[in-house]
């Protein structure tokens, strides 16, 4: 929970501590503008979710021209609680400010890495989200799940029911998670499938990977690429219409589910009842059911879009009908930003009601 504050910002009672963090800079010129007001929101769920320290005066500072993010906390940050901000998606560097903020002493950082960052640098296409807020999104829908306290132990499933090329697979596979990915544009299958059988051999990580179709009642219902990484990690990708993720996924069947949707400028998306539409909140109105029932009860999930077509309140209000509990905290509500003329994005997240269960892996079914 985020401290009490007194009117400097600093939190009550304690010895307090002033720590900064070094945001780290972005590709994107314009998300590295919105990306110091961003890492405000997303510390701010790291604090009200997951890190045992109060944290308090959470505010942006130049040094040297170069943006930090500046907080306090009542007491000194623990290991885990520096392992958990070790993850933020803006991280470049941590220190503790001392000296009446004249010096700054590194705190090392030790972000989950189950694999090489090029994992998730490497793949460069037309239309690719930011790579710090594909991480941000994935980040904030895991802190919002009763499976938060595990984001450093692993054994999270995470599903992208929109998953393109996979830059959300890829964040999930490099914190160790399990990633579940479905996808209607077969060249995007395709590419994605070469690009990570590719990228394991040249990294010489032990992998078994095969494609092969998924059927019904004798009718085929998906194409699967099904990666087992190391003997313990699993990638699974169907080529398949969203909407029809029943026909080969069960009822409960991942912690997380994250989504970016289509933006409604350049692309759209498909729904039987409208066809080719340019609403995101048609694609929800006809998608949140069924990913609704692919999450394990206290599981969450995650969507972006673009508020230019489609209000805060419309797409929260569609989450919520289909029987999810939107999370609406202040540091859930900080994630708006611009990213060009045409696309002003924002996240949401609800969470399925009830306990999440025991361990029971994501499988086709």
């Amino acid at each position: 929970m985020t401290a009490a504050s007194t009117a400097e910002g600093l939190p009550v009672g304690g010895p307090s501590r002033r720590y900064a963090l070094l945001v780290a800079p972005s590709s994107n010129r314009v998300y590295g503008q919105a990306a110091p007001r961003l890492a405000h929101a997303e510390l701010a769920v790291f604090a009200e979710t997951v890190l045992a320290a109060e944290v308090g005066g959470i505010g942006p500072r130049l040094r040297g021209g170069v943006p930090y993010l500046d907080f306090v906390t009542a007491t000194p940050l623990s290991a885990v609680d520096v392992a958990y901000l070790s993850n933020l998606s803006c991280a470049y560097a941590l220190f503790e400010v001392v000296q009446a903020g004249e010096l700054l002493r590194p705190v090392e950082l030790t972000p989950l890495a189950h694999h090489d960052e090029d994992l998730v640098t490497i793949p460069k296409y037309a239309g690719k989200t930011n790579e710090q807020f594909t991480r941000l999104l994935l980040n904030v829908t895991v802190l919002a799940s009763t499976k938060a306290p595990a984001m450093l132990a692993g054994g999270l499933t995470v599903l992208d029911p929109l998953c393109g090329r996979g830059t959300t697979l890829n964040h999930a596979l490099r914190y160790g998670y399990d990633a579940v990915g479905i996808e209607v544009d077969g060249a995007d299958v395709d590419a994605y499938a070469a690009f990570i059988k590719m990228w394991l051999r040249r990294k010489r990580v032990k992998h078994r990977a095969e494609t092969h179709p998924v059927r019904r009642d004798r009718r085929r219902v998906a194409r699967c690429l099904d990666v087992v990484i190391g003997g313990d990690q699993r990638l699974t990708v169907f080529h398949a219409d969203t909407l029809d993720a029943r026909d080969f996924l069960r009822a409960g069947c991942a912690d997380v589910v994250v989504a970016d949707t289509p933006y409604g400028v350049a692309h759209g998306s498909r729904t039987p009842e409208k066809g080719l539409s340019r609403r995101p909140l048609d694609l929800l109105a006809a998608a949140v059911p069924v990913w609704a029932e692919l999450l394990r009860p206290g599981g969450a999930l995650g969507v972006s879009w673009n508020t230019h077509v489609a209000a805060r309140s419309a797409a929260a209000a569609t989450l919520a009908a289909a029987g999810l509990e939107v999370v609406d905290s202040p540091g859930y509500r900080g994630f708006e930003h611009w990213v060009d003329q045409a696309i002003t994005r924002d996240v949401l997240v609800a969470r399925k009601p009830g306990r999440a269960a025991g361990p029971d892996g994501a499988r086709a079914g």
